[in-house]
């Protein structure tokens, strides 16, 4: 078979990672040393690695991340960060396998977001799908699928995104609409999936946050008990840098 038929097929196939293997091969001669076998697993392994990056590139492209990675949080200024917690919690984000949670908290500007990202970046490149919003965004897109008839299938959505990010929680008191559908998230979420949730408020303040005492009770006991807490602390980064741009 010729060689351009060959890609054509290939092509045709989605085998792109195989082309682009082939394509090397042809213009590498020491390649023709190799044995049938050795060539045919050289286009194998390319057309695996190309699969996977596909993957991971729809995976970041739907969370909706900050642009961070853990390789990038900055340890050198002074916010309480334990490079080996950060590490361990990285390593093959054994965390998101457990279902566990993840609370990140301080003071505004000390680079919250950045690390929650960071996180859920790393999980995405472990093979965990990821969502980022910021909480008045969720609480916004659950009033409206509340409008439209399709809360249901939101809440289905996000049942099944192994790690949901939710940005600057607890910020304000929450409606009873938004107790409840929280208070669902969590139910859905909970042992099955891990959350990421960053506060400027302590954990201890949460539950006058959420309001209703019994709701508040059934949403903390399905994040607090297995979460890692990351407090955070010091002056923003934002202006020590004189700008708006993430702080890692």
């Amino acid at each position: 078979m010729l060689a351009e038929p060959m890609m054509e097929k290939l092509t045709a196939m989605r085998l792109l990672g195989m082309v682009e293997a082939l394509k090397a091969q042809e213009q590498d001669p020491a390649v023709r040393e190799l044995s049938f076998l050795e060539r045919l697993g050289l286009m194998v392994d390319q057309q695996w690695i190309w699969r996977e990056n596909q993957a991971l590139a729809r995976r970041l492209h739907a969370a909706k991340l900050k642009g961070a990675s853990v390789e990038d949080i900055d340890y050198r200024t002074a916010r309480g960060l334990d490079k080996n917690v950060i590490r361990a919690l990285a390593q093959k984000s054994a965390w998101v396998a457990q279902h566990e949670n993840i609370f990140v908290l301080g003071p505004t500007g000390v680079g919250k977001s950045f690390l929650a990202c960071a996180l859920a970046q790393k999980a995405c490149r472990d093979g965990y799908s990821a969502l980022y919003m910021r909480a008045a965004a969720l609480f916004r897109d659950l009033a409206i699928a509340r409008a439209d008839g399709s809360l249901r299938s939101l809440l289905v959505r996000l049942s099944r995104i192994h790690v949901l990010v939710i940005d600057d929680w607890a910020m304000a008191p929450l409606a009873e609409t938004e107790r409840r559908d929280f208070w669902e998230i969590c139910e859905d979420r909970y042992q099955t999936r891990s959350t990421i949730l960053t506060s400027q408020l302590p954990v201890a303040r949460w539950h006058e946050q959420i309001g209703d005492p019994t709701a508040a009770d059934g949403i903390l006991d399905r994040l607090v008990h297995n979460a890692h807490r990351i407090e955070m602390r010091g002056d923003s980064m934002r202006k020590k840098r004189g700008g708006t741009q993430p702080t890692s």
